[in-house]
């Protein structure tokens, strides 16, 4: 059981986001079984669940740096840290706005934890929310969110933060079982609004946060609900592929506010759905549309997006009259955007790994599931993701998914295993086959030294080229040709058939060229290939199988 506080301190925003995740793990099916609005694709308990997932992660992250005896991170570092992860992390119409919810909280949250703070938070919050969503919709998640700011305003002089909480639940909860009757798409399916029913979920994980004790197990969740049916999904849904946009395009933006400013107005003319949140450079963008590319373009034009996701609406949605899924499928992490379309045109389902945000369970999850096939080879190409991955692949045999996990530690090792990928051949088979590739290729990176430090190669400085091995610093460069030379002969002095090179985004063609002519002159049996691995990635990625 998480630690709680009786105030909205540092530790009760841990337990709060710590207790959220594992009710909506619990609420997860039961949200998206009444998911109609505003588009019937059943997934919005599973994108409150990955949004929150997020959250919690960059909490436990600043908590983790923080650990010197009984001390506790700055109640501003944390709340900040909870906003941030929500927002990288959203998923989703709902989860989008939950990440809204949240930095509107801990704006507040930053500068005091007593009630009237909370208060406050809550208020400003559901603000937040309805100035981010382009259209707003009564009956809907921002109408749960703006009930409860009004309870907790209504509790102005008490000095409890459990009483503020309490009363903020409660008055969610009322507002979530009218949505039938303000929104007719809820009315005709006999469901309430599945993002309110998510918002009520993460407040009631909050009253536990505060007072150590959840809200009474009649109000603890809505009362069952049997899951719309498809025939009720399809005549219900505002915005199915029949009557709306085809696309669910979402992506975070590096832009100044003024672009974004611009961005919404042209998104707005697109689609529908158009939910924009964040500030301070980063955004995340949602909007639903018929042209994906034009939304994307649009966001080039603002900033620098990434970690791009378009969905198709009709292609995405589980229904019972739906395709059968594949045999088989491969899910793969990778560092950059380069290797995601290599990765994908070989028929992968990618996840994109960013410098410093590696991807939650969740996400790998997602992935397998977005996979559609029965059986998933999933490869996480990174030593530190192994634990992740195994939660990952833990969770999606528990749904019926057959999965396999290749411990990859590096992407040239996840290219050597795709490229032995036979989807005709038997799961173990394949999977032995690729295990095997992936196994027999030694891997090297070389990095930029941020700080002077002690490495296994002896002393670098600040600006050094470091060529790392299979993981460990081996050589210490001054210039990266002369650097990845180096670190090459070191890998074919054991031997080797062929050398993968993944370039970064800044590597001129000149140094894939200069290193293929000095393998070429070297080593006479070696074949080079070279890919370019786009943003993300780093300055050089090297195989030898």
């Amino acid at each position: 059981m998480p630690q709680t506080a009786d105030d909205m301190d540092a530790v009760a925003v841990r337990a709060w986001c710590s207790l959220a995740l594992e009710a909506l793990g619990r609420e997860r099916e039961a949200i998206d079984a009444i998911n109609v609005y505003p588009v019937a694709d059943g997934d919005t308990g599973t994108n409150l669940y990955l949004t929150v997932e997020s959250a919690a992660a960059a909490v436990e992250a600043v908590f983790a740096a923080h650990e010197t005896g009984t001390s506790v991170p700055a109640l501003a570092d944390v709340v900040r840290a909870m906003a941030h992860g929500a927002l990288i992390g959203a998923r989703g119409n709902s989860g989008t706005i939950l990440a809204q919810l949240l930095r509107g909280m801990a704006g507040v949250l930053a500068d005091g934890h007593d009630a009237d703070h909370l208060r406050r938070a809550l208020t400003r919050a559901a603000e937040a929310a309805r100035q981010a969503v382009a259209h707003p919709v009564e009956g809907t998640v921002l109408t749960v969110a703006t009930a409860a700011a009004e309870a907790a305003g209504r509790t102005a002089g008490d000095p409890r933060p459990e009483a503020v909480t309490q009363a903020a639940y409660e008055g969610a909860r009322t507002a979530l079982d009218a949505t039938p009757g303000q929104l007719d798409v809820l009315g005709r399916a006999g469901v309430v609004d599945a993002g309110g029913r998510g918002l009520v979920t993460v407040l009631g994980a909050l009253v536990e946060a505060v007072s150590g004790e959840p809200p009474a197990r009649g109000t603890w969740v809505t009362p069952d609900i049997a899951p719309v049916t498809v025939a009720a999904a399809d005549d219900c849904a505002a915005g199915g592929p029949a009557d709306g946009p085809a696309f669910e395009v979402i992506y975070l933006l590096e832009a100044r506010d003024d672009a974004v400013d611009r961005l919404r107005a042209r998104l707005d003319g697109l689609g529908d759905s158009l939910v924009v949140v964040g500030g301070d450079g980063l955004w995340n963008v949602h909007v639903h549309v018929d042209d994906a590319g034009a939304a994307v373009e649009a966001g080039v034009e603002a900033g620098r997006p990434y970690r791009i996701r378009i969905t198709h609406f009709g292609a995405d949605r589980v229904h019972p009259h739906q395709s059968e899924p594949a045999q088989r499928g491969v899910v793969v992490v990778v560092p950059g955007d380069g290797l995601s379309g290599l990765c994908t045109e070989a028929g992968a389902t990618t996840v994109l790994a960013r410098p410093g945000e590696p991807p939650a369970s969740g996400e790998l999850v997602d992935a397998i599931r977005r996979a559609h096939a029965r059986e998933v080879v999933l490869l996480p190409n990174d030593a530190e993701l192994r634990h992740t991955a195994a939660a990952a692949a833990e969770q999606a045999r528990t749904e019926g998914i057959r999965v396999a996990l290749i411990p990859t530690r590096a992407a040239v090792q996840g290219i050597a295993a795709l490229a032995v990928h036979e989807p005709d051949r038997s799961f173990d088979e394949d999977v032995v086959a690729m295990t095997a590739a992936a196994g027999a290729t030694r891997y090297a990176e070389l990095a930029v030294a941020e700080r002077q430090s002690w490495t296994m190669a002896g002393i670098c400085q600040a600006g050094d080229i470091l060529g790392l091995i299979d993981g460990d610093v081996a050589v210490i460069g001054e210039d990266v040709p002369g650097t990845a030379r180096a670190v090459l002969d070191r890998m074919l002095s054991a031997g080797g058939e062929l050398v993968t090179l993944v370039l970064g985004e800044d590597v001129p063609d000149s140094l894939a060229e200069a290193l293929q002519e000095h393998v070429r002159e070297g080593y006479l049996a070696v074949d080079t290939v070279v890919y370019r691995g786009g943003r993300q990635c780093a300055l050089l990625l090297i195989g030898v199988e």
